[in-house]
């Protein structure tokens, strides 16, 4: 899996460690050419955004705002997907064969996990681990707005209101270009029981 930084210029990171999150976001950008051991990849991937409401940042416009923090995952439930592994440790436990059959992304929406933030090898903060809130432990109200895009579900007001560099990438992709000929498209959908967080 490959990350991209879609910034530019220089920004306050995000404090390395653990800390309580909500996600905000969840963006499908398709399918996404990579490279592996010298050889082109062609993978589906989705970025997973969270806020982190017990960390301010303190520079610019958007001093007093959570940081945020996201991960680019293969949008597969593989037994050896990274998507997989960080959901069951959010969730507090493995799924089932049914649930396995499909997930509706949109039940992270809003909900609350920890992260644990690393520095990459380039220095930069990346999101190494999710897992379940303790319990008893508070987490405050959600502060960013909420954001879900799939290209299977494709709404062009959420469209519009990605960055430049989202836009990009699922520009490229052949889910993009696909919609752009036939106005349709395809995603991963499911349900859940009420007792655990999605």
């Amino acid at each position: 899996m490959q990350f991209k930084n879609t910034d530019t210029g220089t920004f306050e990171q995000a404090p390395i460690g653990s800390h309580i999150a909500r996600c905000i976001k969840v963006i499908d950008i398709g399918t996404q050419k990579g490279e592996w051991q010298g050889k082109a990849t062609f993978k589906r991937q989705v970025v997973i955004a969270w806020e982190l409401p017990t960390e301010l940042m303190t520079e610019g416009e958007h001093a007093g705002k959570p940081f945020s923090v996201s991960k680019f995952y293969t949008a597969s439930l593989g037994e050896k997907a990274n998507l997989r592994k960080d959901l069951a440790n959010w969730r507090g436990r493995e799924f089932t064969e049914q649930e396995l059959m499909g997930f509706d992304s949109k039940n992270i929406i809003g909900k609350a996990c920890m992260v644990s933030v690393t520095l990459s090898e380039k220095g930069k903060a990346r999101v190494s681990g999710v897992m379940a809130v303790p319990k008893g432990v508070p987490v405050p109200e959600q502060v960013n707005p909420s954001v879900f895009f799939s290209l299977e579900e494709f709404d062009q007001k959420v469209f519009d209101s990605l960055s430049d560099g989202f836009k990009k990438m699922i520009e490229v992709s052949p889910e993009y270009q696909a919609l752009k000929n036939t106005g349709s498209g395809s995603g991963f959908g499911g349900d859940f029981e009420d007792d655990i967080p999605f």
